[in-house]
C-alpha cells in the first residue's frame, strides 16, 4: 500500500506491521459541529480504516475531543451556557452525525479533561528534559531548545510566527522568551475552569492535549496520524516537538495523513465566514450514502469546492448501486468481475485513490444490471460489490447504519450524561 508521506512530501510504501495498526485522528472542538469539512476528514479516515480491515488487519483507532479550549470558553460566555454542557451538547450532535453517516467509531474517544493527570506528567517531563520553562503559573515550550522544530512542515523559521499567529498563537504574551513559544499549561484566568498542578491552578494548552492522548492510548510510536491539512503547522509540528524529547524515540508518527480543506465558492469553509454547510441539514434532503459517495469522489489530498449539483449526481450513483445489489440473479452464465475487483484494490493501494476505486464500483453495478436483464447469474458479483461498498461505508439497502457503528458510538455517548 502506498500513501503520501507529509514528512518527505512524496508517495511511499506504507509498510503494514505484523500487529494492530495504530491510528490517531485529531477530533473536534465541540462548539459548531458537524460541517462538510469535518465530515470529509472523518469519512476519509473511515475509508482508510475500513480498507485496512477489508485487507484483514486489526486497527486500534483513537480520536480525541478538544473539550477544554479558548473557543469553547468564548462560545460558552457568548451564549451563557456552562462550558461543559455546551461541549457535551455539541459532542452528542457530532456523534449522531457520525452514526447517520455510518462512520466506524474509534476504539478510544477521550476528551482532554479525561487525561489531565497524564497531561501534567508530560508537561513535567518536558520541564525535566529542559524543553520548557515556568513563568507566573504558565508553562511554555521553548522552541529553540528543539533544533528539529519545523521538520514536518518544512516552513522556514522566519515564516513560522505568521502562520502560528493565524492559529491562536499569542505573540505578545509578556511571559514568553520567544513569540513562537507555545503554552503547555495556562494559569487560571478569572472565571475560567481550572485543575490543580505543580505550577498552580490552570488548564492545558491545545497541543499538549493531543500529544498526551495519542501516546497514552496508542503508545510512543504511532503508525498513522491524521487530521485536516490546516493542523500541519503549528499543531502537528508541536505534537512531535512535545513527544520525541520525552520518549527519546523517533519518529513519533510513521506516516502523517493530512486531509485537504473543503471550500465554498472558492473560500475555506469556516464559521467566521458564515459559509458552513452542515451535515445535519444535508441529511434532511439526501440519503447518507449519497453524501458518502460525494465525499469519496474527492481525493483526500486535493482541496475542493462543495457543489450541490455534484451531490445530486452522487445520489444517482447511490441509487444505481442499490439497484445492482437488489437485482434478481438468473441461472445463466456467471458474471465475472475479477478484473474490476483487482482494479479496486489497486486504486485503494495507490494513495487511497477513492475516486478511481468508486468508479470500479459504478462499472460493476452497470455490469450487474445488464447481466441480470439477460438472465445471467450475478449473485457472486453482488456479494463482492456489497463487500467493496462496505469499504466506503455505504448502507445500500440495509435498514440503517451497521450495528457496530450505532452501538460503538452509543457507548461513547453515554459519557456525556448532560448532552441533549
Amino acid at each position: 500500500m502506498h500513501l503520501y508521506k507529509t514528512q518527505t512530501k512524496q508517495v511511499e510504501i506504507f509498510t503494514i506491521p505484523a500487529r494492530p495498526i495504530t491510528i490517531y485522528v485529531c477530533g473536534i472542538t465541540p462548539y459548531d459541529t458537524t460541517h462538510v469539512g469535518h465530515a470529509f476528514t472523518y469519512v476519509v479516515n473511515d475509508m482508510l480504516i475500513r480498507y485496512l480491515e477489508y485487507l484483514g488487519h486489526t486497527v486500534r483507532y483513537a480520536q480525541n475531543i478538544t473539550d477544554i479550549d479558548d473557543d469553547i470558553l468564548r462560545r460558552a460566555k457568548e451564549t451563557g451556557d456552562d462550558w461543559r454542557a455546551l461541549g457535551n451538547r455539541w459532542t452528542a450532535h457530532f456523534v449522531r452525525d457520525m452514526q447517520s453517516l455510518n462512520v466506524r467509531p474509534p476504539d478510544f474517544f477521550p476528551g482532554a479533561t479525561d487525561v489531565i493527570a497524564q497531561i501534567i506528567d508530560m508537561v513535567q517531563a518536558l520541564l525535566d528534559a529542559g524543553m520548557a520553562y515556568v513563568v507566573a503559573g504558565n508553562v511554555y515550550y521553548h522552541v529553540d531548545n528543539w533544533p528539529e522544530f519545523g521538520k514536518l512542515s518544512g516552513i522556514p523559521r522566519g515564516e513560522m510566527l505568521a502562520v502560528a499567529n493565524e492559529h491562536g498563537n499569542v505573540p505578545d504574551d509578556p511571559h514568553k522568551r520567544d513569540p513562537l513559544d507555545f503554552v503547555l499549561w495556562q494559569a487560571q484566568a478569572s472565571g475560567e475552569p481550572a485543575w490543580e498542578s505543580p505550577w498552580g491552578p490552570g488548564r492545558p494548552g491545545w497541543h499538549i492535549e493531543c500529544s498526551t492522548m495519542a501516546t497514552h492510548f496508542l503508545g510512543d510510536t504511532i503508525d498513522l496520524h491524521s487530521g485536516g491539512s490546516d493542523l500541519l503547522f503549528p499543531h502537528h509540528e508541536c505534537e512531535i516537538a512535545q513527544v520525541e524529547p520525552v520518549t527519546g524515540k523517533q519518529p513519533f508518527v510513521r506516516n502523517w495523513v493530512h486531509v485537504a480543506m473543503v471550500r465554498y465558492a472558492g473560500e475555506k469553509m469556516s464559521k467566521s465566514l458564515g459559509n458552513l454547510v452542515m451535515v445535519s441539514d444535508l441529511l434532511e434532503e439526501i440519503a447518507p450514502d449519497s453524501l458518502r459517495i460525494y465525499l469519496a469522489q474527492q481525493h483526500y489530498r486535493q482541496p475542493w469546492d462543495f457543489d450541490k449539483k455534484e451531490l445530486q449526481a452522487a445520489a444517482m450513483l447511490a441509487h444505481q448501486l442499490t439497484a445492482a445489489v437488489q437485482a434478481a440473479s438468473g441461472q445463466g452464465q456467471a458474471l465475472d468481475i475479477t478484473p474490476l475487483h483487482n482494479a479496486f484494490g489497486e486504486a485503494m493501494d495507490r494513495d487511497l485513490d477513492t475516486p478511481a476505486a468508486l468508479r470500479t464500483l459504478a462499472t460493476i453495478s452497470e455490469q450487474i444490471l445488464d447481466a441480470a436483464k439477460n438472465g445471467w447469474r450475478v449473485d457472486t458479483a453482488q456479494a463482492t460489490l456489497r463487500t467493496m461498498a462496505q469499504v466506503f461505508g455505504l448502507q445500500l439497502d440495509s435498514a440503517g447504519p451497521e450495528v457496530r457503528v450505532v452501538e460503538g458510538w452509543q457507548r461513547h455517548l453515554l459519557r456525556f450524561d448532560t448532552a441533549t
